[in-house]
């Protein structure tokens, strides 16, 4: 099983956390988003949105993260991340589709610098946009996640906290403060206690880049 993933994604984060809960293993191959490689053709051919990840098990190719975690709940069904039903189902899609479909693609890399060059909007405009967009979001998901401190969903971890865990490390990487919204870094911290959210941290793959 391949993926094509990105050390610093969110979307791929989310398919690295699903694979390491459920003890998958897996070959990295890198695409550089900050080296345009997603835009050469032997990927496109992958992946004609030129996103990451992509995932091959054998013939099988599949893009999109929420897409993939699908595809691998109903390949290796434990532990399972998105409830077969219920209003535990429901929450979790809510949570994990308010994350992947409303904040995520208005603060990628993409959106950012089609703003900066296109646009032309400087950076502290960017910054602010940026904030504004994870400010709207925290504040729908600290309604729903719980004040303990624990799971975002039940007593397990599942499909929402695969999304929350790299929103909010976007989020930190950003400078965004997480007080006003105690119930998401609650969550987001008792996530990073399991071994194998920090397995599938950024720093913790090999194409992993440091920066200052």
């Amino acid at each position: 099983m391949d993926l094509y993933n990105f050390f610093n994604s969110s979307a791929a984060y989310r398919v690295r956390i699903a694979m390491a809960l459920k003890g998958i293993l897996w070959n990295h191959i890198g695409v550089n988003l900050r080296a345009g490689e997603q835009s050469r053709p032997a990927y496109q051919a992958h992946n004609p949105n030129r996103l990451v990840p992509t995932l091959l098990d054998g013939g099988q190719t599949i893009t999109q993260s929420l897409a993939i975690i699908d595809y691998l709940d109903r390949t290796w069904p434990v532990p399972r991340l998105i409830p077969a039903e219920g209003p535990a189902r429901i929450r979790v899609m809510e949570i994990a589709l308010m994350i992947a479909c409303d904040m995520h693609p208005l603060n990628n890399m993409r959106v950012q610098q089609y703003l900066s060059a296109r646009v032309g909007i400087a950076d502290a405009d960017k910054s602010e946009w940026v904030a504004h967009w994870l400010t709207t979001g925290f504040s729908a998901l600290e309604q729903w996640l719980p004040a303990d401190g624990g799971w975002g969903v039940g007593d397990a971890p599942t499909l929402a906290d695969c999304c929350l865990v790299p929103q909010v490390a976007n989020a930190l990487r950003a400078g965004f403060s997480l007080d006003p919204f105690p119930c998401v870094r609650r969550t987001y911290e008792h996530c990073m206690r399991h071994e194998a959210f920090r397995v599938a941290a950024p720093n913790a793959q090999p194409d992993y880049i440091a920066t200052h």
